[in-house]
């Protein structure tokens, strides 16, 4: 942001110009005072050996007195307004702010005064992110009750058709409760660590980690169920040990490959690890349909989803991405998604290699 010519100078020349004006005032004004008496009525003006001056002179004296502290008065007022009309602009719209109307903004005025105009901006970045957030809060308490209502519904239908009698408690029955819990722990889990990540509290326990060997294990733990689907998995990974933190790592890929799972088409689902440069990259490649364009912006925020889930399979909470992004980020790197040669989704997370400082986020 550019700063105006600032306060101090704008208050520096405004003293100049008051102190030049009256010097003025008093230099010229007495020039022509003492050239026209002196010409017309040298009687009135005192003798050279008068050490008090005549009552003509005191009356002289008195009314440049007066004329130049009307003008630094003026000057002095008209540069109090300036300051003070942005200052009491921040004043009204904080005791606006304070009594809950976040819509108000200051005006900065004369942007001159470089100093307040600067806090009128920052006063009305602070109120517009203010008013950002708290309508951030009303989506995020709407979903998240959104999210809540389904499986808390199903759950107490569940449980009082088992105490009526209406449902016979057996295994199926009870493995329908238990899908909806771990439905409910994870969501509470997302939200707890995208909670944690936005107060800057996320940790990671970095450490030198076989990461090809971790994605093995989660594909081979995967596997079985993503074939029941129609989907096989086609691993092309890096080896060597990478700095990362391994679980979290896993969370990832467990996140991008639920969301595979969810809205791609049946077919070969490529995860792919790189090192290029100094960062290490991990892909994920569905084999389509990709992700519809106005979507794209809005992929890794919280609660947006696609609404176009595989027949016979149910759309997430909308966290997942969300996840994604806040553990990359964590990582000190970027989560991205562009559309893959085969036209299908392609999820790229890359982050740093070594990992540079500590290992708390903040």
């Amino acid at each position: 942001m550019m700063r105006g010519p600032g306060l101090n100078r704008q208050i520096t020349l405004a003293m100049l110009a008051v102190s030049l004006g009256m010097t003025l005032v008093v230099l010229l004004g007495s020039y022509v005072f003492y050239a026209l008496v002196i010409e017309y009525r040298p009687e009135l003006l005192s003798g050279p050996s008068d050490m008090i001056p005549t009552s003509t002179e005191w009356v002289w004296m008195a009314s440049v007195t007066i004329v130049a502290l009307v003008f630094a008065v003026w000057a002095s007022a008209r540069l109090a307004r300036r300051i003070l009309a942005p200052l009491n602009s921040v004043a009204d719209s904080v005791r606006r702010v304070a009594h809950g109307d976040l819509a108000a903004r200051a005006v900065a005025g004369d942007r001159s005064l470089g100093e307040t105009a600067l806090l009128v901006d920052d006063f009305n970045a602070m109120a517009e992110r203010l008013q950002r957030m708290e309508r951030e809060m009303v989506t995020w308490n709407a979903a998240i009750a959104h999210e809540l209502r389904t499986p808390v519904t199903i759950l107490r239908g569940r449980l009082q058709g088992l105490a009526e009698g209406v449902f016979q408690p057996d295994e199926k029955q009870f493995r329908g409760l238990l899908h909806q819990v771990e439905g409910l722990s994870r969501l509470i889990d997302d939200l707890r660590m995208l909670s944690m990540f936005d107060s800057g509290h996320l940790k990671l326990e970095l450490a030198d980690c076989d990461l090809a060997g971790c994605i093995r294990d989660v594909a081979h733990l995967l596997a079985p169920e993503l074939e029941r689907s129609g989907y096989r998995l086609a691993l092309d990974l890096a080896e060597g040990r990478i700095c990362c933190d391994a679980a979290r790592m896993r969370q990832i890929l467990l996140a991008l490959l639920d969301n595979a799972g969810r809205y791609a088409d049946p077919g070969v689902i490529s995860i792919r690890t790189r090192v290029l440069g100094a960062q290490y990259l991990l892909q994920v490649e569905d084999a389509g349909p990709g992700i519809d364009e106005e979507l794209e912006g809005k992929l890794f925020l919280a609660f947006h989803r696609g609404e176009h889930a595989r027949a016979g399979a149910v759309g997430g909470s909308g966290l997942g991405l969300a996840v994604v992004r806040a553990i990359a980020e964590a990582h000190g790197g970027v989560a991205s998604y562009r559309r893959g040669e085969h036209g299908g989704a392609m999820f790229e997370i890359a982050w740093p290699m070594p990992m540079p400082g500590p290992a708390v986020v903040s």
